[in-house]
């Protein structure tokens, strides 16, 4: 019976967590007639009217250009920062490394709700108020300590004999860093930045807070403006996020073994 519990037990947690997804997927091919009638769940007939009337009668395209922009520039920018810097945490000879890897992990520690409104008048002084910078650098700065912290447990797993072979052939710290560290640490990296993406790609805070128009809004802020005056769009919300997730999910699914593999770097030391 060992087998069949866990099968069963597996189902069930596999049915829990995707069980908000599916709904979702089943309210946006409703027709707008069925969303308010419970049962049925099933819907008599599929349509695609809510993702057709979500790029019709929004600027969606320009929503998810703003989000992909705004995600991979903050991926970019968290792993450009985040990977030199675990590196010389982990394998070069840093004074202070605990409490340097302590304030790393407690600037993450921060609610966003106690940092909007001084971030708020530190990018209006420097005129970047609703524009896509603003938000690529807040989300780097609250991004950045994850990425700091995953790439230097999966630095520290690496064998420190490859960096020390790598400066007597002559490489500098860096050029061991960029020719020897960093192809090792292709699991480490797409980790952090899939997680990154996610982050950036998902937060509503401050994109909410830091934007006003659509030149500068994000797909969470999109979302949630959807709602009009008299009626909630509820399968129109349910298509836009169906839309919006289903890149993700694709990303997770491709990169999942390389997301494991980064994820548990340095776990169990040989």
């Amino acid at each position: 019976m060992r087998p069949v519990l866990r099968a069963a037990g597996l189902a069930l947690v596999i049915t829990w967590c995707l069980a908000p997804f599916l709904w979702q997927v089943i309210t946006s091919v409703r027709p707008a007639a069925e969303l308010m009638s419970l049962p049925p769940l099933i819907p008599t007939r599929l349509t695609a009217e809510h993702y057709a009337a979500i790029f019709a009668g929004h600027p969606f395209l320009r929503i998810i250009a703003n989000s992909a922009l705004v995600a991979a520039c903050t991926t970019l920018l968290a792993l450009a920062v985040g990977a030199p810097a675990a590196f010389a945490l982990a394998l070069l000879r840093v004074r202070g490394r605990a409490v340097i890897l302590a304030g790393v992990l407690a600037i993450s520690m921060f609610p966003p709700i106690a940092t909007v409104s001084p971030l708020f008048l530190a990018l209006s002084a420097l005129g970047l108020h609703d524009t896509l910078a603003a938000l690529v650098i807040t989300y780097t700065t609250f991004s950045l300590p994850l990425a700091v912290w995953l790439l230097t447990n999966f630095f520290a797993a690496l064998p420190r004999e490859l960096y020390a072979a790598a400066r007597v052939d002559g490489c500098t710290a860096f050029g061991a860093f960029a020719r020897v560290a960093l192809p090792l640490a292709a699991p480490g990296l797409l980790a952090a930045g899939l997680l990154t993406f996610i982050f950036a790609w998902n937060e509503f805070l401050f994109a909410l807070t830091f934007t006003a128009t659509e030149a500068a809004r994000t797909i969470p802020v999109g979302i949630a403006l959807f709602p009009g005056l008299h009626e909630v769009p509820y399968g129109e919300i349910a298509a836009a996020a169906v839309t919006v997730t289903l890149p993700v999910v694709a990303l997770a699914c491709v990169f999942q073994r390389r997301i494991v593999e980064g994820l548990t770097a340095g776990a169990v030391k040989g």
